[in-house]
């Protein structure tokens, strides 16, 4: 049936369309009108839309309304009487069909999110570890083939531990490059793993290998490359006659286990208080291939394993003869050797807790 014949028209125009315009045909044409459209009302917002039109205060009841100041007494009366039973039964249906429609939206919403509460639990998400997790058990299992034991310690330390112990006294400008966070009582958050490897010199004595893991802080300004709190790992060898030649040969294993492949490197000569001689190992930015990148500064580099032979006074600092034994001694960014490993060009979104990002690992 087309719209034209299914459709009824509005009330204002159906009483139009009636032949004569007296006030009671107009009532009576809208009442009808009124209710056969409200028969085929299926919404809440049709029910109000039509409302508004018939029972409104544009709408024909309260135009009537103000057609009565010119009627007489016996017009007013009998005009009124109708007026207020034709309104009384358009509002009593306009209840009536609300209640209606709002019992079965209610229905139809109960319908759709039903659940049945008896069926098991869908259970606990599976989760995975942290990327950097998961590069330090790679490591950890690495060393642990190669004879090395895996220490632990607190993330709070003494100044002994943290510097004095490490050929790092207060006057020693080394302690500038290492800016931290200092506690009330004089402990402070510590800046890198390293008291973790004193505190296993002076308790297992020589000759031990080990590495120490760990999370570690300093006063960083936050940048692509920075931040203020982040991972490391250290390491360190104690034995007779410990040579650089030592040392070169566990960072090349160390670094094709990790990345799986060949990469470029460099070992340029570095000042660390606590070796002697100290170098810098860096990686050719994985991120650019080189070229540069807010990664490593655009100088196509990545400063990544500072390393070096034990320096004697941290050897009788903790008890062990230089004379006698000699050591080297390394440290690694876990959380830059990650970004290197997958990809990420921006340090901050391993401890941002996105887990869209964290689900790729």
């Amino acid at each position: 049936m087309q719209e034209s014949q299914s459709k009824v028209d509005s009330p204002a125009a159906e009483a139009a369309n009636e032949r004569g315009t007296s006030p009671d045909f107009v009532l009576e044409n809208l009442r009808r009108a009124t209710l056969m459209r409200l028969a085929s009302v299926t919404s809440l917002e049709e029910l109000e839309e039509l409302r508004v039109e018939a029972l409104g205060r544009k709408g024909p009841i309260a135009q009537i309304g103000k057609e009565f100041g010119k009627l007489t007494p016996e017009q007013k009366a009998a005009l009124g009487k109708l007026l207020n039973s034709v309104k009384q039964e358009l509002e009593r249906a306009f209840r009536e069909k609300k209640s209606r429609l709002e019992k079965e939206e209610l229905a139809e919403r109960l319908r759709r999110e039903w659940i049945d509460v008896t069926l098991p639990a869908r259970g606990v998400r599976p989760g995975s570890l942290h990327p950097v997790t998961q590069l330090q058990w790679e490591i950890e299992d690495l060393f642990t083939s190669l004879g090395f034991a895996v220490l632990d310690g607190p993330e709070v330390e003494t100044e002994e531990y943290n510097f004095d112990a490490l050929n790092i006294p207060p006057s020693h400008p080394a302690r500038d490059m290492q800016d931290t966070f200092w506690l009330s009582d004089g402990h402070l958050l510590r800046t890198h793993t390293s008291p973790v490897q004193v505190r296993g010199m002076r308790r297992l004595g020589p000759p031990f290998r080990m590495i120490a893991p760990g999370r570690v802080f300093r006063n960083e300004e936050v940048d692509a490359s920075h931040e203020h709190t982040f991972y490391q790992l250290e390491g360190m060898m104690v034995d007779r006659n410990v040579s650089v030649a030592n040392l070169i040969y566990f960072m090349k294993t160390l670094l094709s286990e990790i990345f799986h492949r060949d990469v470029t490197v460099r070992l340029r000569p570095g000042f660390f208080p606590f070796v002697e001689p100290g170098f810098e190992l860096d990686i050719q930015c994985l991120i650019c291939g080189g070229s540069g990148c807010p990664v490593c500064k655009h100088s196509g580099w990545v400063e990544l394993l500072p390393c070096g032979l034990v320096h004697p006074n941290v050897l009788r600092l903790s008890n062990i003869d230089p004379d006698e034994w000699s050591g080297f001694a390394f440290g690694l960014g876990l959380t830059r050797l990650v970004m290197m490993r997958y990809g990420i060009d921006d340090i901050r979104q391993l401890q941002g807790g996105d887990l869209r990002f964290l689900n790729q690992f």
